[in-house]
């Protein structure tokens, strides 16, 4: 299985879905922001991933990347491919499908809870976020814009500022709004620009927790190998 990696802004990389991509030995291409545009189909893989970004998703012309990126999910979509967005990427999937993105009341930033919805706690994917007997996780939070959830797509976690956290449609399709895949290094250098993550780090062995139920997601959702 290969996958391609959408890029939406240099700085925000697929950070650990690279990582555990590269333990499993699966391939992949990262594709940077500029490189998007030129990726005319996904003719020779089988998963697409769509990373983070600045950008609205009611505001993306003039952002070819973005465009393309909505091109793109759009065909695997229809090829019935693997498909993972985070963040922007979860609401390109959003609006590829007709739903609403727009601003929320608020931001999130920082480390926050989200809830499993009853979906969500049976999804084979999602579950791996959560310790058994539990119903919350403690993820990644940096945005502020929303979706509403599509038509035919079932929604798997909120929180309590943003109801609609995670999606998934088909058998293999999933919109995640939070950062599953930030690495602790990413989460020191957006603290430095970003004011609203003041406060945002963790010990060792919180970050390592999130690390191991990430990973345990991505073997859910690539497979291991």
């Amino acid at each position: 299985m290969r996958t391609a990696i959408l890029k939406n802004i240099s700085s925000e990389g697929p950070g650990t879905i690279a990582e555990y991509l590269d333990k499993a030995g699966l391939p992949y291409d990262v594709f940077e922001p500029e490189e998007v545009p030129s990726l005319k189909n996904l003719d020779g893989y089988d998963a697409l991933v769509v990373l983070g970004g600045p950008m609205a998703v009611y505001e993306i012309d003039g952002h070819p990347q973005a465009e393309a990126s909505l091109r793109l999910i759009k065909e695997a979509l229809a090829g019935d491919m693997k498909v993972f967005g985070v963040c922007l990427g979860a609401q390109l999937l959003a609006h590829a499908l007709g739903a609403r993105v727009y601003k929320g009341k608020n931001k999130e930033a920082g480390w926050m809870d989200i809830g499993l919805t009853e979906e969500g706690v049976g999804d084979p994917v999602l579950s791996t976020l959560v310790d058994p007997g539990r119903l919350t996780s403690k993820v990644f939070q940096l945005h502020g814009d929303t979706f509403d959830i599509p038509q035919g797509a079932t929604r798997l976690a909120g929180s309590e500022g943003f109801p609609n956290q995670a999606f998934k449609v088909g058998k293999e399709a999933y919109a995640l709004q939070f950062h599953v895949e930030v690495t602790r290094s990413k989460v020191i250098e957006w603290a430095k620009d970003e004011p609203s993550l003041k406060g945002s780090a963790i010990s060792d062995s919180q970050y390592e927790a999130y690390l191991e139920r990430a990973d345990k997601l991505y073997s859910r959702f690539f497979g291991a190998v």
